[in-house]
């Protein structure tokens, strides 16, 4: 267990998050991302239940104290094991517990975790409460907008208005609806359009709801422009392939963007402190493939650390003076031949 929290102000507006992402926001990569922006909210992927209550809480639940803020993702629908699990993750000196009601993948559905709990605001709203009454810290919820044949506004809202009946104010809205039956859960990340009207709409409808926004948002110029209608913006795919994007996203508070080399030198101690415990080394550098993305030699950075072409650290600094050549030889020519 963990109890290492920092002063992390995770009421602190706006509310800029990366989304739950199974197999991607591992606490690797969430120490990464915390290296990009101090004020980023990060969430853990979605952990159930089980999991945590049969499968060993320490494997599920431990993160390093320097991703604060940081939010733990749960997976399920039985009030009393959700009460548990979030009385467990205050107990850990997580900020936040989120009950996961938007993931449509088929092995979820079956256990009726997800986004197939929309179609029973009244169970979430149990559980919601159930939850509340166990812990201190906020208890939110992630949700689309619809799922099947309950795509209408009217039916979102009376699921929003629903759980919001046990105190609950605060709701992370993906904009697009969920197809249960017919589609991947990769087809449902982008083919049912995005509604993002539909979003602002509620916030516009339950101003006293803290609404936000998540589904296809991709630069910080996008971000302001959904920050004029909501309380709140969540990165999702975009923040893992290119997570200089977090850096960029500082200029909502006024912070000065790392650059990306001190950003890997100071994940260097990490990664070797991660070997020691006996970590391999391809788990962690899949996660900083990303770091280079749309600069010279980022395809080469990418083949040096991924596919396990990367297994001593001589040959992660290898890949960091090869990209440091790449990027000053580009630089280098653009500089004699007088180019922007």
């Amino acid at each position: 267990m963990t109890n290492l929290k920092q002063n992390a102000d995770i009421s602190k507006l706006p509310r800029i998050s990366v989304a739950p992402m199974l197999d991607w926001t591992t606490r690797d990569y969430r120490f990464f991302a915390r290296l990009f922006n101090p004020n980023i909210i990060l969430y853990t992927e979605m952990v159930t239940t089980g999991a945590i209550l049969f499968g060993g809480a320490n494997r599920h639940l431990d993160y390093n104290h320097e991703e604060h803020p940081v939010v733990l993702q749960l997976g399920g629908s039985n009030p009393k094991d959700l009460a548990t699990c979030s009385r467990m993750a205050q107990d850990w000196g997580y900020d936040e517990v989120n009950l996961n009601v938007g993931c449509p993948s088929d092995r979820v559905q079956n256990n009726k975790i997800g986004a197939c709990l929309m179609a029973e605001p009244e169970l979430v709203a149990e559980c919601i409460a159930e939850m509340q009454n166990a812990v201190d810290i906020p208890v939110t919820v992630k949700h689309r907008i619809g799922i099947d044949e309950m795509q209408s506004y009217e039916e979102m809202l009376h699921f929003v208005d629903t759980v919001a009946q046990t105190g609950c104010h605060n709701f992370i809205v993906h904009a697009r609806i969920a197809l249960l039956q017919g589609l991947s859960p990769k087809e449902n990340r982008d083919v049912p359009p995005l509604r993002y009207e539909d979003v602002y709409r509620l916030k516009q409808e339950r101003p006293q709801l803290s609404i936000e926004i998540n589904g296809g948002i991709k630069t910080l110029a996008e971000t302001r422009q959904h920050l004029q209608h909501v309380d709140g913006v969540m990165i999702g795919r975009e923040a893992y392939h290119n997570p200089y994007l977090l850096a960029e996203l500082g200029q909502l508070w006024n912070l000065d963007a790392p650059d990306r080399f001190e950003i890997i030198d100071r994940m260097l101690p990490y990664i070797e402190n991660r070997l020691q415990e006996g970590a391999p080394l391809s788990i962690i550098t899949r996660h900083i493939l990303g770091l280079f993305q749309h600069l010279p030699g980022a395809r080469k950075w990418r083949q040096a650390l991924s596919g396990g072409n990367a297994t001593t650290m001589t040959n992660v600094y290898d890949a960091i003076r090869n990209i440091q050549d790449a990027i000053q030889r580009t630089e280098t020519y653009l500089q004699e031949k007088q180019l922007p």
